[in-house]
């Protein structure tokens, strides 16, 4: 008889979550993703800020497949899908083909939104790929560079400021790492600048960088960051980005560098799927991550608008998409068997974690608050357990070893632009 076919959109957290629960299942699956690689994501800041190298924390899908015979994975980016015909379209070069399932999972994350401006990406980019954390340690190099090229003071004050716009996790570590970069690693290597000058700034519009965080927290992250020469700007919004840098509010600020860290919006699977979606674009889920009328098809991770059976939202994190991924392949593997449903999905919080600088970091667990630097450890140990390939592990521990001992940064590597 022929398998069910299961066809798994997206290689991320949540995509690879599903495979793991049906790898032993009587089932053909198909993992389609525009990229060949896992991005381990929480770390890409670290790529960007150039501590590591994107080898480390990212895996090629087949690698991390090949010994499981009855998946497959196919390199495309799907464009369209048919709920009725049960098939989706995929670009693959030049050409497009369809794939059929009976079963689809759509885990295709999401990108940073910039609020109806979508024309401030090419100044301020945002960091959800390698391309883009390549792209900005481009900049912020290039920039170094250029002010030891120029005369002009005012110039050089321009290119030495770095404006970071969003203080979630991803802009306090940013900011944080960038800081450390300029103070300590770059100080000694220019003759012309003083790169321990850099003007490192993080802009959050609301009354407090990371707002998920007890308040107490944010607290101790803002003093922590202003301690390594950071301006946190809290209750400050930016209303513009040009060429010369952002507007907070009404007045111009030069900067030579911007990071964008202040939203995301989902992938447009509300629209292949043509169903309902919140204001990030997310599809909105029933409470077993199906979408209504169609039970083989689920939506996970930072793609789906989902509570869960106690009404809690679950988050936009690794965490949330594997236990999703975890639950959707649970209730597909009792449809098979012909069981009943497995219970309703609760969300589990394993707790919330940021790293400011060296030792300093804040972790909320819910039931346990901590701070400084055995929040700091704790970060580093749950990061490495969590990378994927134990080359990937030894080589991340290496170079954290090397630039907590040296205050070096061994990746300051300026690639695929010209000067």
């Amino acid at each position: 008889m022929k398998k069910p076919k299961i066809v798994i959109v997206g290689a991320g957290f949540g995509g690879l979550a599903v495979v793991r629960a049906l790898h032993k299942a009587a089932v053909d699956i198909v993992v389609i993703d525009r990229r060949n690689h896992h991005l381990f994501q929480p770390l890409l800041y670290q790529v960007a800020a150039a501590i590591l190298s994107p080898a480390e924390i990212a895996t090629p899908v087949r690698s991390l497949l090949a010994g499981l015979h009855n998946v497959s994975v196919m390199l495309g980016e799907v464009n369209e899908v048919d709920t009725e015909a049960r098939h989706v379209q995929v670009n693959i070069g030049s050409r497009t083909e369809q794939v059929d399932y009976d079963y689809l999972v759509l885990a295709t994350g999401a990108r940073h939104a910039y609020f109806g401006n979508d024309h401030w990406e090419a100044l301020a980019p945002g960091l959800k790929t390698i391309d883009d954390a390549t792209a900005i340690r481009n900049r912020i190099l290039l920039a170094f560079e250029r002010a030891e090229m120029s005369n002009d003071p005012e110039e050089i004050q321009r290119l030495l400021t770095i404006a970071i716009v969003g203080g979630g996790p991803t802009g306090v570590e940013m900011a944080g790492t960038i800081a450390e970069l300029a103070h300590a690693a770059l100080s000694k290597e220019f003759r012309r600048i003083h790169p321990e000058q850099t003007r490192v700034m993080l802009v959050e519009g609301s009354p407090r960088v990371l707002a998920s965080f007890p308040e107490d927290l944010s607290k101790a992250a803002a003093e922590s960051l202003r301690k390594l020469g950071v301006e946190v700007l809290e209750g400050a919004r930016v209303t513009d980005c040009n060429e010369a840098g952002i507007v907070i509010g009404n007045k111009q600020v030069a900067a030579g560098t911007v990071i964008w860290a202040a939203g995301v919006k989902a992938s447009p699977a509300a629209a292949w799927l043509g169903v309902e979606a919140d204001q990030a674009g997310r599809v909105k889920v029933k409470p077993d991550f199906s979408i209504p009328g169609r039970e083989n098809v689920f939506v996970i991770g930072d793609t789906a608008a989902q509570t869960d059976a106690t009404g809690k939202a679950v988050p936009g994190v690794a965490q949330g998409a594997i236990q999703g991924g975890e639950h959707v392949g649970k209730q597909i593997l009792a449809r098979l068997a012909g069981k009943p449903a497995p219970a309703p999905f609760r969300y589990f919080n394993w707790g919330n974690m940021a790293t400011i600088g060296r030792h300093s970091a804040v972790a909320d667990f819910g039931w346990m608050k901590m701070k400084g630097a055995l929040a700091w450890w704790l970060w580093g140990v749950v990061h490495i357990m969590f990378l994927i390939g134990f080359r990937n592990r030894i080589a991340v521990m290496l170079h954290w070893l090397w630039s907590f001992l040296t205050f070096k940064r061994g990746v300051r590597l300026i690639t695929g632009t010209k000067t």
